[in-house]
């Protein structure tokens, strides 16, 4: 065998080897992901230049032929922002209590995190502090990747909290839409209410929908 075969064989085995990974973990990376996995990063280059992957995002790559993406959007700020959990108005339209569309990601980041830069798509970062930040996280799978939520309870909670922002007939809405869908966890919601501080605002409400 030539060495020419030899390394051309030896470039086909890490293509073979790096798109393997890739599907393993769903076929979306990060750049630190990829180099953490073994793959190395003229091998990543290689794969964008021949067509096997594309970039969607600053860091952020996928394999050409995976299936389409059901929410990009939200895949990518999971991706670039792992350490912030979709909250607000982007909640409510994840958990389908809103007939509001959101134009932009909210996303809450505790006091101190490094505010994100992230060219696409557009987010609006809330800072949240203690347990109004820790409490409530649910993790959901999207494309096979792991996005961070609030749920539908701590997310009415948040809306009334920061009702001034998105508007309380926004959080009046949802606090309506959440009655009809039947499961009303109402502990639940006066817990979260408690820890952002909004009980006594809430409860007329809730009195009065629920």
């Amino acid at each position: 065998m030539s060495k020419m075969t030899q390394n051309k064989n030896m470039h086909s085995d890490r293509f073979q080897r790096a798109v393997s990974i890739f599907k393993q973990k769903g076929g979306v990376l990060k750049t630190v992901e990829v180099l953490k996995a073994g793959i190395h990063r003229s091998t990543l280059y290689a794969l964008v230049k021949n067509g096997k992957l594309e970039r969607i995002s600053r860091g952020v790559y996928r394999l050409t032929d995976s299936p389409p993406l059901s929410d990009p959007d939200l895949l990518l700020v999971a991706k670039r922002i792992p350490k912030g959990v979709i909250c607000l108005l982007s909640a409510l339209s994840f958990h389908d209590i809103t007939t509001h569309i959101p134009h932009e990601i909210h996303i809450a980041l505790s006091f101190g995190a490094e505010e994100p830069r992230l060219e696409y798509p557009p987010i609006r970062t809330f800072r949240f502090s203690n347990m109004a930040f820790t409490e409530g996280i649910k993790t959901h799978r999207i494309d096979r990747a792991k996005i961070k939520v609030y749920s539908p309870e701590k997310t009415l909670a948040d809306c009334f909290k920061f009702r001034n922002t998105i508007g309380l007939d926004t959080a009046i809405e949802a606090l309506k839409l959440y009655r009809d869908r039947r499961d009303i966890k109402i502990d639940d919601i006066m817990h979260f209410a408690k820890i952002c501080r909004v009980t006594k605002i809430m409860r007329p409400y809730l009195e009065a929908i629920l």
